[in-house]
């Protein structure tokens, strides 16, 4: 047997089988919930860097409208269809692609995704019509998809249930600030007349390939499965035993099984859980308005206020303070949490989402009825900065209360609200254009306020009957009831 330093052991469990079970000893740092907290920090910045590069790409497109309809001599709609086709390749592939971490880990798909996110980008740069511009748009939103589907799972790997809230925060920070920092900088590209469209894509293409070497120099395996796993075979090449097997090895299932059961059970969720279907609901029309608006701000400040490409730009960075707002509001409600989890348990994620959901109305309200020309551009500006900010606040605790729910289901309940969302953000922007042309911007947006109002309650029926709806669930009873298993054995 070959003899290995008393640090790198792992634990070693005997079974009344054949079988040796190989896991983590207590406070092995291999284990990646023991990280050192520089480390864990350090992964996390890496993977939200992703969703933040990805974010910026989403929307920045349309920035390029007008510089690419004379170059490719297309139609402002079939530039519009790109910005959606990014939304359906981001929506539907993760069904899929969630499964392969189960086989291949966290970090191996971080290295694909970012590559391929990056010859995508170079693709579209080099597009020599808008046939090909919009096949490129859909597979970066399939490469695009990890900076969604792979964050929220890494930093459940790292961090304790109660440490999530401030990393959720920097990820859903760097998700929604960089819907606003991608225009911003492209209406900047835009107006120069020696630049354009393709070096808005020059310039993700720089940004993702820096990223790209981050993640191979920075980056670690955070899949526990992942990690115990190529521990046992280690184990067995070392001392030729086949009996050291890691758990995940026994119960592992086909790829096949695992790429159906992805498929299928977010949808389940979706029909027959109100809480997913009411979060997907609320969270698909937030969204929806977010790439509605990143389609209409730059005409309408250009209509109403004379703006050119740059200037309508920088009002994008509404969007940017309206997420930093809801990141500092967000610190008040982990306060919450914390004060009021042993009393309300998954519910005290909502206080503040409940006065949140005001904010969405009152933000489209403020910018429908105050872009005129008698008013000062800063009106309108105040009200999507309003808006942004409830929008941060929901985007996040989709997120961490789905999590909070569904337990080891949450990445199916996640999933299917995610492709609810991205299929919203997909859909808005094909009708909208139409729609504010017949409806005009004013009344447009007032349909969407008036949308918004009707959803308010949605957050205050959940904090006060959450529990008695999950309670009523066939899923949430059975999490309930292994939550209570666990108290009763200790573990």
């Amino acid at each position: 047997m070959t003899a290995i330093q008393e640090s790198e052991k792992p634990d070693i469990i005997s079974t009344p089988s054949s079988t040796i079970n190989v896991t983590f000893h207590e406070y092995d740092e291999r284990d990646p919930m023991n990280f050192p907290y520089k480390t864990k920090w350090i992964l996390t910045l890496v993977a939200c860097a992703f969703t933040g590069i990805v974010g910026a790409a989403s929307t920045s497109f349309s920035m390029g409208y007008q510089s690419m309809m004379r170059d490719l001599n297309c139609t402002q709609f079939q530039a519009t269809v790109g910005l959606s086709m990014w939304s359906l390749g981001f929506g539907v592939v993760p069904l899929i692609t969630s499964s392969f971490t189960e086989e291949f880990g966290r970090l191996n798909i971080y290295i694909v995704s970012s590559f391929g996110f990056m010859l995508t980008e170079i693709m579209i740069a080099l597009s020599p019509n808008i046939q090909t511009v919009l096949l490129g748009r859909l597979l970066e939103g399939v490469f695009g998809s990890t900076g969604a589907t792979l964050v929220g799972g890494s930093i459940a790997d790292i961090w304790q249930a109660h440490e999530r809230g401030q990393p959720m925060a920097v990820f859903t920070l760097a998700s929604v600030a960089a819907q606003g920092v991608g225009p911003l900088i492209a209406g900047i590209i835009e107006a120069d007349p020696r630049l354009g469209w393709r070096w808005i894509q020059w310039i993700h293409v720089i940004f993702s390939g820096a990223y790209f070497i981050s993640v191979l120099l920075l980056m670690k395996e955070t899949r526990t499965t992942i990690v115990l796993t190529r521990l046992a075979r280690k184990k067995r090449k070392e001392t030729g035993d086949n009996r050291y097997q890691a758990k995940a090895e026994i119960e592992k299932e086909s790829l096949i099984t695992l790429i159906k059961i992805s498929c299928t059970r977010p949808i389940y969720l979706l029909a027959t859980e109100p809480i997913v279907q009411s979060f997907s609901l609320w969270i698909g029309f937030t969204w929806g308005v977010v790439f509605a608006l990143v389609e209409s701000i730059s005409p309408e400040f250009q209509a109403v206020y004379g703006f050119d490409i740059q200037g309508a730009g920088f009002i994008f960075s509404t969007l940017i303070f309206g997420s930093f707002i809801g990141y500092f509001a967000n610190m008040y409600q982990e306060k919450l949490y914390q004060k009021y989890y042993p009393r309300k348990r998954q519910e005290a994620r909502l206080y503040l989402p409940c006065i949140a959901a005001t904010f969405l109305p009152i933000g489209m309200i403020i910018y429908a009825w105050t872009a005129r020309p008698e008013i000062h551009w800063i009106a309108p500006a105040i009200g999507l900065t309003v808006f942004m900010s409830g929008a941060f606040v929901i985007y996040m605790v989709v997120f961490l209360y789905l999590a909070d729910c569904y337990g080891t289901y949450a990445s199916s309940a996640i999933a299917g609200m995610s492709l609810c969302r991205n299929f919203a953000a997909g859909a808005f922007p094909l009708f909208t254009t139409q729609m504010f042309a017949r409806l005009t911007y004013r009344w447009g947006l007032t349909l969407f306020a008036c949308i918004g109002a009707a959803l308010v309650p949605i957050p205050w029926v959940l904090f006060f009957y959450g529990s008695r709806i999950r309670a009523r669930s066939k899923v949430s009873r059975k999490i309930l009831d292994d939550e209570e298993l666990r108290e009763l054995t200790g573990k």
